[in-house]
């Protein structure tokens, strides 16, 4: 009975000793992960501050670093994905706030407002809080500016909760896939702010205004929706202002309709191009339109 007890008695012993060892070690592995701690807290912190394309005041990012050629070439070959069609385009990834997973969209809601060549996206900041309600999105074909917009969105939505929720960008070029991003009839207004000019009469077909891309506009376009278009080059404003006149799904909006528009205001005061030309004194040229219907299927 003795032994029986003193084997009882070591074998508990040694149990204890075993917990107390796994204890000690894990109290230890415990002290070395809270040492880490002060240091990790510093390698975020001097992370944070050498990242020199955040502003440490704002949380937003600095322009000067996603500068870029002014224009791109519409023609050339670029490699980005595109949607099949306006019904793959996953609404998740451009609101997430308003459609929390792809299955969310049920098509009651799309986008009405498309940018095209948004640049630094400071007309769509100013639009998204002058129609909180209406989805927008910015079309570029440069990949740093466009990086720059999609920054800056998430900025202001974390600084600003539940504001900026209705507004994306998207890299893609607006010249071929249009029809992919857009239904007929779906858009109410579109914006061409500060156009490339493509001076060389070779070029004139690169222009994003011409008579045959205003076919595709109007097809996007719901009847009543609108064209606006804004230059600081005269000649390109004579040509934008020449299609649209000459295109028989268009037509200008009466000075009393400009006034009463707030959106014109914000076509030289919104964007950096805009600003610019009024820092030096410079002078713009705009043509703003409005699709309509064709006077055959008015009688039909």
């Amino acid at each position: 009975m003795k032994l029986k007890r003193s084997l009882k008695q070591n074998k508990a012993k040694q149990t204890r000793l075993k917990h107390s060892a796994a204890l000690h070690e894990e109290t230890k592995d415990f002290c070395v992960l809270a040492s880490l701690i002060p240091s990790l807290q510093r390698g975020i912190m001097l992370q944070n501050k050498a990242n020199p394309t955040i502003s440490k005041s704002t949380g937003l990012p600095r322009k000067r670093f996603y500068r870029a050629r002014a224009h791109s070439n519409p023609l050339s070959d670029s490699h980005f994905p595109v949607p099949l069609s306006p019904s793959h385009v996953d609404y998740s990834l451009h609101y997430p706030q308003l459609f929390p997973s792809s299955d969310c969209s049920d098509g009651s809601k799309k986008i009405e407002f498309a940018d095209i060549g948004c640049g630094f996206g400071g007309l769509l900041i100013s639009l998204s809080t002058l129609f909180p309600e209406t989805l927008m999105i910015g079309m570029e074909l440069r990949d740093k500016v466009t990086e720059y917009v999609k920054e800056r969105i998430l900025g202001l939505r974390l600084a600003n909760p539940g504001q900026f929720q209705n507004v994306s960008v998207v890299r893609t070029n607006s010249m071929k896939y249009i029809p992919n991003y857009f239904e007929k009839g779906q858009l109410s207004k579109m914006f061409f702010l500060f156009p490339d000019p493509h001076f060389k009469e070779k070029n004139h077909r690169r222009r994003v205004i011409s008579p045959h891309l205003l076919d595709e506009y109007a097809y996007v376009l719901k009847v009543g929706g609108i064209i606006y278009t804004i230059t600081d080059v005269e000649e390109l404003g004579e040509w934008m202002k020449s299609c649209l006149q000459n295109h028989p799904m268009f037509e200008p909006l009466s000075e009393m309709e400009l006034d009463g528009d707030p959106v014109v205001k914000l076509l030289s005061t919104a964007t950096e191009e805009g600003k610019k030309v009024a820092r030096n004194g410079g002078q713009t040229f705009q043509a703003v339109y409005r699709r309509i219907t064709l006077a055959s299927q008015e009688n039909s």
